[in-house]
């Protein structure tokens, strides 16, 4: 994790060493370097390392409630509502109003997702997982399908506001929301520990889970609205970054184990470095240029999930 800070804040369109930077750490503010460094390098790797976090986060979670390694939160159609509610805003010119009016509305969006999943699954204290989990998919597409319908009407000017959106990006500078996202996901991985035990059980199957004293629909729920809440607070202040879910938690079960006790904080660690790393590509590549970090999550991803899958079939075959 170190190593993978000082790289990144190392390096740029201005290379600095890590030695000038414990250096400038210690010199405090005054020169240019240090602006780059603490100013506007620092903020996006905790940035990073908050969402990259909370996405692994809540892919762990979904996959352990599932039963399935190719559940990722975005499957459930919480960052389409997220992307539906930046994209009115964007249209409506609301943005020009208040700094705050994207994340609010792309959360808000997201949180209108999560309360109809949960009202439409979580009947009478029992959760139905499979209708959740095709809910969850037919408000992406319809989420999907309203954003193009949006981009298709829509000016140049909003159309190049809602796409730069969605491809996603750490460049959020404001330094309250920063915070507001780096102690969220920090709470809600302290949260998701209360539910290592229960995680772990379900792998078992469910009629298992509850003949060792788990409450199992309990447990389902809350571990939904965590997630649920991880991926909302992410889409809403860095829009959509893909396959970090997905790609991170596959990743890390195969290299520490299924027990959660483990799993939980190493793939939230593996997440932040995945992400951070991406983002010195995107900045990086064609500097000075820089490249939606879901371009390079998406890419990078993408392959070490087919080579993962390559792999697998070597092995058994």
């Amino acid at each position: 994790m170190s190593l993978s800070f000082f790289f990144s804040l190392s390096v740029g369109v201005a290379g600095i060493s890590p030695q000038k930077i414990i250096h400038l750490f210690l010199q405090g503010p005054g020169s240019s370097d240090y602006s780059i460094v603490f100013d506007i390098r620092l903020p996006r790797i905790i940035l990073g390392f908050a969402i990259g976090g909370a996405l692994s986060l809540a892919g762990v979670i979904l996959q352990g409630m599932f039963r399935n390694p190719l559940v990722e939160p975005y499957t459930l159609g919480i960052s389409g509502g997220a992307s539906l509610g930046v994209s009115l805003n964007i249209v409506l010119g609301f943005a020009a109003w208040n700094r705050f009016s994207l994340p609010l509305s792309g959360f808000l969006g997201a949180m209108a997702v999560i309360g109809f999943l949960y009202l439409t699954s979580f009947r009478k204290g029992s959760a139905n997982l499979q209708g959740l989990l095709l809910n969850g998919v037919m408000i992406s597409f319809i989420s999907s399908s309203l954003v193009m319908l949006l981009l298709a009407l829509t000016s140049a000017e909003s159309l190049q506001g809602i796409i730069f959106w969605i491809m996603g990006s750490l460049g959020e500078s404001d330094t309250l929301l920063i915070k507001v996202m780096l102690i969220v996901s920090l709470v809600l991985l302290a949260l998701s520990y209360l539910f290592c035990l229960p995680l772990n059980a379900f792998a078992l199957g469910e009629e298992e889970a509850l003949h060792l004293g788990i409450p199992v629909e309990r447990s389902k729920q809350i571990l939904f609205l965590i997630s649920g809440i991880c991926v909302g607070f992410c889409v809403s202040v860095a829009g959509v970054i893909g396959f970090i879910g997905l790609v991170v938690p596959h990743f890390m079960r195969k290299v520490v184990g299924a027990d959660h006790r483990i799993l939980l904080v190493s793939s939230f660690l593996a997440g932040a470095i995945f992400l951070i790393a991406c983002d010195t590509m995107a900045r990086t590549i064609i500097a000075p240029l820089e490249l939606p970090v879901g371009v390079i999550t998406g890419i990078v991803g993408g392959s070490i999930f087919v080579y993962t899958l390559c792999t697998d079939k070597k092995n058994h075959a």
